[in-house]
This record gives structure tokens, sequence and C-alpha cells, in this order.
């Protein structure tokens, strides 16, 4: 593949750009852009700007369409935690786009092309490509092949919840004060670490949870808590 071979993405995204310099923007990180100003005329912050509001729009749109049970207050947290940085990545990472990155050489040796932020600020410039190419109905098209399945999954599930964020509203409420979390454990080697984790309201523990990582565990903390105060 060459730098400027793209015809595998656009095969991977079912989209044939009719412009394919927007395409080679979309792909040009800011490192390539000022280690090679003869050979890129812009890099992809602009077209990820765009890409990040249209991707929601079409997000929230087709969350709207599906069921209209769904509240304003659910929608925004479903669109909440499919457009964060874990979920776009692995968007951008079963789409291999990481191969088509122009990176500078000091991004390529810090391994640019499988960092989770890059690649998910990459396929946001390509949705935004899109959308400059071939307009709404085209990003759209793109948006849900690639998206459609994960939302109806969340849907689904019910599993998009932000127990911290909802812990500390039911808290507010009920109480007028806000969960503590606190660490009663750490276990295992350095690198294989298991944290535990005590929810407090009040100081009175209303949650424990055990995880890889301290966000981890207070997560699974604040979803015992929810579940008691029900």
């Amino acid at each position: 593949m060459t730098e400027h071979d793209s015809s595998g993405l656009e095969d991977s995204l079912g989209y044939c750009f009719k412009n394919k310099k927007i395409l080679t923007e979309a792909i040009t990180h800011r490192s390539f852009f000022h280690e090679n100003p003869d050979r890129a005329d812009a890099y992809n912050e602009r077209l990820e700007f765009l890409g990040d509001s249209v991707l929601g729009l079409v997000i929230v749109e087709y969350l709207f369409l599906l069921d209209n049970r769904l509240t304003e207050s659910v929608m925004a947290k479903m669109k909440s935690y499919l457009v964060k940085e874990a979920v776009i990545s692995e968007v951008s990472t079963s789409l291999s786009i990481g191969n088509y990155l122009r990176l500078g050489k000091g991004e390529e040796a810090t391994g640019g092309r499988k960092k989770k932020s890059l690649l998910a600020d990459a396929i946001e410039a390509v949705l935004g490509a899109v959308y400059m190419d071939g307009g709404f109905e085209a990003a759209r098209e793109v948006i849900l092949r690639l998206f459609r399945r994960r939302i109806n999954d969340i849907v689904s599930s019910g599993e998009f919840h932000d127990f911290k964020t909802d812990l500390q509203e039911k808290t507010q409420l009920l109480f007028g004060t806000i969960p503590e979390y606190k660490t009663i454990r750490e276990e295992g080697e350095e690198h294989r670490k298991v944290f535990t984790v005590e929810a407090l309201i009040l100081g009175e523990r209303y949650g424990t949870g055990s995880g890889k990582s301290k966000k981890e565990a207070e997560t699974l903390a604040a979803k015992e808590a929810l579940g008691r105060l029900k």
C-alpha cells in the first residue's frame, strides 16, 4: 500500500470518494503536515471537529426514531457512551484506519497507529470527509453501517449507564450530599493489581466493587450502591 492508496479504506467504509484529496486530508495527522509541508496542504483536525458533530447528530436521530419511550436523559447518556473514545477507537480499529494514517516520524516511532485517541480522532475526521464529499445522507449511511449494531446492543442491554454520575445525582437528591469512594484493599503484583473500593454515603457503606483499576472498582461500587438505594 502506498502513502496515497486509500482504496482499501474506501472499501471498508462502503463509500467511494469523489474528491480523493479530502480523504487524504482526513488521514493526515498534524505531525505529518508540519514535517512535510511540501506533501500536505492540510491536516485533519477541522474535519475531526465536523465529523464529531455529524456523528452525534446521526446517533441522536437514530435513537429518537428508534423508540419514542427513550427520554431525553436516556438518549443523552446513550449518545455520550457511543461517542466516547473507547467505542470510537474500536470502530476505527475495525476499519484498520491506523494503517492508512499519514504520521510524522515522532508519532510513528511512539506507536501512533495504535493510539486510541489518535484513532478516534481519525475516524471522526473520515466521517467529516464523507459528509463534505457526499452530504448528510451519505454520512448517515456510513455511520449507521458502522454503529447500528452497537447502538442496538446498548438499547437492548441497557449497558450504557455512568453509574458514578447516576449515584451522585441520586445521593444529592435524597441526602443533599455526594458519595465518597474509599480504597480498602489492593492485591496482586504491580502489573496485575486488583483494587477493592467502597462507596460511602454520609459515612455508611452502600456498595463495594473490585476491579483492575480504581475507576473500574468505583464504577462497580456505585452500581451496587444504586441497587441498594432502589
